[in-house]
């Protein structure tokens, strides 16, 4: 089938380039996605639809931003995290402009193209058939010693630039019309920006490192002579995923360009095969929402929450910073507030996003400095950030509907961050939020008075986890929100109670607006260092998946359209569309 030339548009305006090869076969309903290396481009991954031989599958093979025929400065990106939205952007035009499916798309992707395809299978959870990942540049090697360190040293010092690859040509293939095609490409770009460079890095320690999130189907090609990238993580990568079919295939020989070498064919009868496999089996996600009972995060949460004797080194070395963030308290306002009210408290939260370092001294404020710019802090702002961009598009799309826009915040803490969103442009025609915390809700009130907007907002101190309590409710509300609430607690059922209120609350075609968790670099530090607004509690962790809690809430009568993500991959937000069967369908099973 002749190829197409198109581009797509991303959330942030930019138009992409991508390549579309419909089906030999005349199929309309199955895509494979294929993703290119660093440096390379969408023409140089057309050779898998020449040769693979899956005829009744769509090929679309895309541009990154900065390759091939993409907009960007060459081998460069806003942030890598960015691409990776990308990827979320290019497979929600493939469903709306093609009408293919998620469930009947499968990726192929290739080293750094493999190490964003596996981000984005770990952010954003998407419920594809299956993905082939080729030699992923978990670790490139770079070969210089303290060149990683180096790198980021001087990032800090001159801002972005740009380094030149060292990889030759013959390096990558022992094929040699690949060789002299790399060679003569205009549109190869031998540089990379140190931003995307280090940024694939951390993107792949995190990913790594939790690969257990995964569970998407996996099958992974390791190419045995790779000069560029390391061995090491990608069998670390598989050992720990979380998939239940997942292969790995050492090809003796390969060198880094695994689906252009000598000898391909051993990769693509392998690839065929699998694709096959997964196609001959009705499509059926795992089910994680039982992951509170047992799953990785369960026993994480449970390590975390074992006591450590003090007179043991890591021990020891926990009491002690315990004993130094107690003592700073005396001088930084933030640390203090934390250790009174609890760290994961509303009242910390607010002065979280006011971030105006404050103390009793200079000494003070430059330790509560530090404090505001720790990484998951710096996330939670980057949260409030998302959360008012979900806002905004689910105000769009009800007026856009003819709805009317009734807000239910249902722990809004001091509700600062609603209120900056729900201001920001248009407002909604009324605002309900609630909270626990009689402390909360005094302050909230007050913030509302100071803002004027008694006539539009009302605050109430409700339990959210009572089902009973979004019954009847006047105006019903039809935008859900509920932000940093259900990470505080590891208890699936729990959470779920507040998820069939909200399903049992807003009517067909209504939005809700939840918030995720999916990493935290600082969890053994959190737990063994800080307390909890809970009874003064140590403040252990566990981390849900972004799988498992959009299973949550789909059990809700919610599906996720549309999700924001912070570039450390922390916290993520998601705004999901009622759906009319499924609220009927929990209504007859817990009524």
């Amino acid at each position: 089938m002749q190829e197409q030339q198109k581009t797509f548009t991303t959330q942030d305006g930019t138009a992409l380039f991508y390549r579309y090869r419909p089906a030999a076969d005349g199929s309309s309903d199955k895509a494979i996605l294929l993703f290119h290396r660093g440096h390379e481009h969408s023409g140089r991954m057309m050779l898998v639809a020449d040769e693979l031989g899956l005829d009744d599958m769509a090929y679309f093979a895309w541009d990154a931003r900065g390759h091939g025929m993409s907009p960007g400065e060459r081998g460069d990106s806003p942030s890598l995290g960015t691409s990776v939205a990308d990827i979320q952007d290019f497979v929600d035009h493939i469903q709306a402009a093609y009408g293919i499916a998620a469930q009947n798309m499968v990726v192929i992707a290739q080293s750094v193209g493999a190490v964003l395809v596996s981000t984005w299978l770990h952010d954003y959870a998407p419920p594809i058939r299956c993905a082939v990942l080729a030699s992923p540049a978990f670790k490139v090697k770079l070969y210089v010693p303290f060149a990683r360190s180096g790198l980021r040293l001087m990032q800090k010092l001159r801002g972005n630039f740009f380094v030149q690859s060292y990889v030759k040509a013959h390096y990558l293939s022992h094929n040699q019309a690949r060789i002299d095609s790399y060679n003569n490409d205009p549109l190869i770009a031998r540089a990379i920006s140190v931003r995307i460079l280090l940024g694939l890095y951390d993107a792949a320690d995190r990913v790594v490192a939790d690969a257990a999130a995964i569970t998407t189907p996996i099958q992974l090609l390791i190419s045995g002579s790779d000069w560029v990238v390391h061995h090491g993580p990608q069998h670390h990568f598989y050992t720990r995923l979380g998939s239940r079919h997942k292969e790995r295939h050492v090809l003796k020989g390969f060198y880094h360009d695994t689906l252009g070498e000598e000898g391909r064919e051993q990769a693509f009868t392998q690839i065929r095969r699998f694709v096959r496999a997964r196609f001959a089996e009705p499509f059926a996600a795992v089910d994680v929402s039982d992951a509170h009972l047992h799953s990785a995060s369960r026993r994480e949460a449970d390590e975390l929450a074992t006591p450590l004797s003090p007179w043991t080194p890591r021990g020891a070395y926990w009491t002690a910073q315990r004993w130094l963030i107690r003592l700073g308290r005396h001088w930084s306002s933030g640390v203090k507030l934390g250790v009174d009210t609890g760290f994961d408290s509303g009242s910390t939260l607010d002065y979280v996003y006011r971030n105006q370092p404050q103390g009793k001294n200079a000494l003070g404020r430059a330790i509560d400095k530090n404090y505001l710019n720790a990484i998951g802090w710096r996330g939670i702002r980057q949260r409030k950030v998302n959360i008012g961009q979900a806002i905004q598009a689910a105000m769009r799309q009800l007026r856009a509907a003819g709805k009317p826009v009734h807000v239910l915040d249902i722990a809004a803490g001091h509700g600062r961050y609603v209120l900056d969103a729900l201001t920001a442009t248009e407002r909604p025609d009324s605002v309900r939020l609630r909270d626990y915390s009689p402390l909360n809700v005094a302050a909230g009130r007050k913030l509302i008075e100071e803002r004027g907007l008694a006539d539009l907002v009302r605050f109430d101190e409700v339990n959210a986890y009572d089902r009973s309590n979004y019954q009847q409710l006047e105006p019903r509300p039809t935008l859900g929100i509920v932000s940093g609430l259900h990470e505080l607690f590891p208890d699936n059922d729990l959470i779920l109670n507040s998820l069939y209120g909200f399903g049992d609350a807003i009517d067909t075609g209504g939005y809700l607006i939840y918030t995720g968790q999916p990493w935290h670099p600082q969890l053994e530090m959190i737990a063994r260092c800080l307390s909890s607004h809970r009874d003064g509690q140590d403040w252990v962790m566990r981390r849900r998946s972004q799988q498992e809690m959009d299973q949550l809430v789909a059990k809700a009568g919610f599906a996720k359209v549309r999700q924001w993500i912070d570039e450390d991959g922390i916290f993520t937000v998601s705004l999901a569309v009622k759906r009319e069967s499924a609220c009927s369908m929990q209504k007859n099973q817990h009524a």
